[in-house]
């Protein structure tokens, strides 16, 4: 069965952009720019949530960190994605930790204006619950490929997804991230990043790793998909 990419994407650059333009003006007046330089946290798990974030330039990914003091890494966001607003919808403290992978921009919303934007604008409010129930859907099949796919067909998908969230361009990852998000050890990526590059999958510069044959690893990445 070919694996459905969209199946593994939050979709939460949609929330904003189902909107009017008229309510996106009255998000944007209500916000402020902030600057994260790479490798700052934007939020951190159990701490108390002040606001929610949109994403205007760079990427930047959620994570927990295990009793080994080791990171797994669940998404990757991209410029346009809402994200945070879960925990300021429970009013509970965050459930993970939220990192810039590069130097980011972002509109930060706090918690007293985003409550009032969700009772003002009455349609922002359900696209967040349909998202968050769509994300559910996405973290359930991240979950089910960790524990079922085998390596190879792990790191396959990883790339596709990852070849998106870059626009078709290098992917600027660094190695223990990458070994994080897929669930195994540097070293192992590291060979089986080697085995891709010789199949002629990937091509790799320096930490840029660019997918030079989406089609091969759709099939690979599909293989023990159902």
């Amino acid at each position: 069965m070919k694996i459905d990419l969209k199946k593994f994407d939050f979709e939460s650059n949609k929330i904003l952009s189902s909107l009017s333009e008229k309510s996106r003006s009255i998000i944007s007046a209500k916000s402020e720019h902030l600057k994260f330089k790479k490798g700052k946290l934007i939020f951190y798990e159990q701490g108390i949530p002040t606001g929610t974030f949109l994403i205007k330039k760079g990427r930047a990914k959620i994570f927990k960190t295990g009793l080994d003091g080791k990171d797994q890494i669940f998404y990757v966001y991209k410029e346009g994605d809402l994200l945070g607003y879960h925990a300021l919808l429970c009013n509970e403290s965050y459930e993970d930790s939220c990192e810039a992978l590069e130097d980011c921009e972002i509109d930060f919303i706090s918690k007293t204006n985003f409550d009032r934007l969700v009772d003002d604008i009455p349609q922002l409010k359900q696209l967040l619950i349909q998202n968050m129930s769509h994300e559910f859907g996405v973290l359930v099949n991240t979950i089910t490929v960790l524990a079922q796919k085998p390596l190879r067909e792990r790191l396959a998908l990883w790339l596709l997804i990852l070849n998106e969230k870059y626009y078709e361009e290098e992917i600027q990852l660094p190695r223990e991230d990458l070994a994080n998000l897929i669930g195994t050890a540097r070293e192992s990526l590291g060979r089986l990043l080697k085995d891709f590059k010789e199949e002629k999958l990937i091509s790799i510069e320096g930490r840029f790793i660019r997918c030079t044959h989406t089609s091969k690893l759709l099939r690979i990445a599909s293989s023990e998909y159902a």
